[in-house]
């Protein structure tokens, strides 16, 4: 099933939406497809996205709010630039490319998703499930990690804490991978070490679901010997290689 995008095209569609993105779209400019975000000031993501590049502007695939949503927050910000901005349910037809996330989620055409277990197995978060609207900052929704923020572009909105976060490596919630037997828990089930709450589990399938968690404590846990728990379900760490793990509460 493909989904509605929003078409930004017009003279000053590139500088335009290179001042909200996490993306630097300037760079390499015909790159066919990239991954990006919008965040509020306070550097919580409103919506990620794939970002088409077209040969009069750009076709943007809002992942985690609808098309509609994300077509209104644009307009917004026109005030005078070139640009037209509109929903389509009928892209243009472009050539497939691999999806700038992560190699394991396959292909890309303008609309379509890797289904969910793909996601899950991959260890990345589809946060029209995993999050609620602007609950997660761009780190802990694993942006770094998923080519998804450019650390060496101007300013944007929420830039000054992403940039803060990174600098300081305060980012100890993210996205991890559980693994455990059977059954997956409840989206919402906390994440236990003993009387610790460490997080909660948000989507999965048997054998396997992402968690929203605080990665340092329950490393320390496991280190200590407390078993994680979700419910009464055991549940263990099952990080991706690529995932970058915050250091242990009591290590520098």
């Amino acid at each position: 099933m493909a989904f509605p995008l929003v078409r930004v095209t017009g003279l000053e569609a590139g500088p335009f939406l290179n001042n909200l993105f996490t993306q630097d779209l300037l760079r390499d400019p015909q790159t066919p497809l990239r991954y990006g975000a919008l965040l509020t000031p306070q550097g919580k993501v409103i919506t990620d996205m794939l970002i088409w590049r077209l040969e009069d502007g750009y076709l943007l695939d809002a992942l985690a709010r609808p098309a509609c949503d994300l077509a209104a927050h644009l307009a917004r910000f026109k005030l005078r630039a070139k640009i037209e901005i509109a929903v389509t349910d009928t892209p243009p037809e472009l050539a497939a490319q691999p999806d700038p996330r992560l190699p394991a989620l396959g292909q890309r055409t303008p609309g379509d998703r890797p289904d969910r277990a793909a996601m899950i197995a991959a260890g990345a978060p589809d946060l029209s499930v995993d999050a609620a609207p602007e609950e997660v900052f761009a780190l802990e929704a694993l942006l770094e990690e998923l080519n998804g923020v450019d650390f060496h572009k101007g300013c944007f909105p929420g830039q000054e804490n992403v940039s803060r976060m990174k600098r300081r490596a305060t980012t100890r919630k993210k996205f991890c991978r559980i693994a455990f037997e059977g059954r997956e828990p409840s989206p919402g089930t906390a994440i236990t070490a003993g009387a610790a709450e460490l997080g909660t589990v948000r989507s999965g399938q048997p054998g396997s679901a992402l968690a929203l968690i605080r990665l340092d404590r329950a490393r320390e846990a496991v280190d200590n010997g407390v078993s994680l728990m979700a419910g009464d379900t055991a549940v263990r760490l099952d990080p991706p290689d690529w995932l970058i793990l915050p250091a242990n509460e009591g290590e520098t």
